[in-house]
């Protein structure tokens, strides 16, 4: 038992911390308790990607958060010059960079001397800089404001969507600028086309981030007449890719004289005159033609 005993009390001395005594004359230093480490900026989820990809320009406005310091917390405007003027650390250059970049570049001022690890967000309260303009067939066209990083969709969306005479192919018209942001030469752009259809199915241009200054255009379809045996002749929306057995689908299917092989049809050649045409099936559909569809030999 007494042996039991023993190993019991080596290992509680054992495990004890050893004091360390002072030299006489002096105290032991007072030691404070590590300090926890301060909160991240918690941001909203759906700002987090638009704090990433939108950029900051003159007149937005701007909140910005630094934790635990109320007094440098507040709604801040970017001047025309692309400045804010900030607390302790005066001009601070926000033109041209996300919130994000900002966000971080008025932490490591701060941490530079002000306060000692500085926690700040950066949100935007109000978007005055940036626009696009939405034209052509869309139900109410004219400027838009970015609202954050805009996608092609989300401005149609805003301008109310294409009318059912838009054409499906849609342009975006943007301003060649240098690595500073200045514009060189005011027409020199870069054209960017877009299929409506392939938009609208998710194939193609979903992700094209709009920026400020673009001009999106949607112009009026051309158009085809078919006429003839068919069930509902008239104008159609032509696209590029429309075969004739396509064109008579669309026009509700031949009538029961009609026939698939004395197709014909009036055609605007390059140089501006009317030839008449004999088509297939298979063949595509040009724009501006009338296609006639012939009767059935019995």
């Amino acid at each position: 038992m007494f042996f039991f005993v023993s190993i019991i009390l080596a290992v509680s001395f054992a495990a004890r911390p050893e004091t360390v005594q002072p030299p006489p004359g002096q105290a032991l230093p007072v030691l404070s308790p590590a300090q926890p480490p301060a909160p991240s900026p918690r941001l909203d989820p759906a700002k987090g990607d638009q704090n990433s990809r939108y950029t900051l320009g003159p007149q937005d406005q701007l909140k910005i958060t630094v934790f635990d310091e109320p007094d440098l917390s507040n709604i801040y405007r970017i001047d025309s010059d692309g400045f804010i003027t900030f607390p302790m650390i005066n001009k601070v250059a926000a033109s041209g960079i996300t919130p994000t970049e900002l966000q971080d570049r008025i932490r490591g001022m701060l941490a530079s001397g002000f306060i000692r690890n500085p926690q700040v967000r950066v949100e935007v309260e109000g978007y005055k800089s940036q626009s696009i303009i939405v034209s052509g067939e869309v139900r109410t066209p004219g400027k838009i404001m970015m609202t954050g990083a805009m996608t092609l969709v989300e401005a149609l969306a805003a301008a109310g969507s294409p009318t059912s005479a838009a054409s499906n192919e849609i342009s975006v018209s943007r301003q060649k600028r240098a690595a500073n942001g200045t514009v060189p030469d005011e027409n020199d752009v870069d054209i960017i086309r877009v299929n409506l259809k392939d938009l609208q199915m998710g194939r193609a241009g979903r992700d094209l981030q709009l920026q400020d200054g673009d001009l999106i255009n949607i112009p009026k379809a051309l158009t085809f007449f078919i006429t003839g045996q068919i069930r509902n002749s008239g104008a159609l929306v032509w696209d590029s890719a429309m075969t004739v057995q396509q064109a008579i689908a669309l026009a509700g299917g031949l009538t029961d004289r009609g026939s698939n092989r004395r197709i014909k049809a009036d055609r605007i050649m390059p140089d501006g005159k009317v030839k008449e045409v004999s088509l297939q099936l298979e063949d595509k559909v040009h724009a501006n033609d009338t296609i006639k569809i012939g009767n059935k030999i019995f």
